[in-house]
């Protein structure tokens, strides 16, 4: 789709990268907080919680754009062309991802198409979903004894047209996190067994990560399947995929129920 600009007007505003990090709303970063606070127009995602979207002032306009699995309210090439639009005629629009615009947010297809219509832009990093879920469910995605090395990949592309590369994802020394994942579940745990991975191979699923609603979903990576379909397990979900996971009762600190005690959020900068 090729972008619109405005004839004759020059671009005066500006558009913020903002990722707002896995959930908690004390996880974003002050840096984002501050650019909310003085945002004329959000233009979300689905992921993006609650309490971070309090934050956005009273009098932005808030447009959602979220995608989810079978319910996208804007295609990509809609949610470019908002962008582009709304930067030639609002000072400060914030374009608000979950986790980390640059790992599976599409934030540089985004800004490919600001760069194309002229528009000043700045990218604002948040922590991303990898790394705010295992933190919080007791797993350290790297250990000397358990995992050398990490590898992130998504699990909601078109798996049949576009083959994963099991062979790689299987090496028993790394730890596998898994965005997007769990309406491929059975194709997933399936590809790994059959490039080599233990059936046994511990795994977790972890639901509605730092918030308080999470939940944490372990068990053998041939259960996989029947893990993802838990009725109790709540969009978003990540998967984690190692020897790492046998840490998770060990380490495990967070409690949801107290989380959802936790005391309002009043920051002045």
């Amino acid at each position: 789709m090729e972008i619109v600009t405005l004839p004759g007007q020059r671009a005066g505003g500006k558009v913020w990268l903002v990722g707002a990090g896995p959930g908690d709303v004390e996880l974003l970063t002050l840096k984002a907080y501050r650019i909310l606070k003085s945002a004329e127009v959000v233009l979300y995602d689905a992921l993006v919680s609650e309490d971070i979207m309090a934050l956005v002032p009273f009098d932005a306009e808030k447009i959602a754009v979220g995608k989810r699995a079978g319910k996208h309210s804007a295609n990509q090439d809609e949610i470019n062309q908002l962008l582009v639009t709304k930067g030639f005629t609002r000072k400060n629009v914030v374009r608000l991802k979950g986790g980390d615009p640059f790992i599976f947010g599409r934030g540089g297809e985004e800004l490919q198409s600001l760069v194309e219509a002229g528009l000043e832009f700045e990218v604002v990093p948040g922590i991303t979903a990898a790394s705010g879920t295992s933190s919080y469910a007791g797993i350290p995605l790297t250990h000397r004894d358990h995992a050398q090395g990490v590898t992130f990949i998504t699990g909601h592309c078109q798996l049949g047209s576009r083959p994963m590369d099991w062979a790689n994802y299987a090496n028993p020394s790394n730890t596998l996190v898994i965005y997007m994942g769990i309406l491929n579940a059975g194709i997933i745990s399936q590809g790994l067994i059959d490039a080599g991975r233990s059936a046994q191979t511990p795994v977790a699923i972890v639901s509605k990560a730092t918030t308080s609603e999470q939940r944490r979903f372990i068990g053998k990576l041939g259960e996989l399947e029947q893990l993802a379909a838990d009725p109790e397990l709540k969009m978003p979900a990540l998967m984690i995929i190692g020897e790492v996971v046998q840490l998770a009762d060990t380490l495990n600190w967070f409690t949801p129920q107290s989380d959802s005690e936790s005391r309002p959020i009043s920051y002045e900068l």
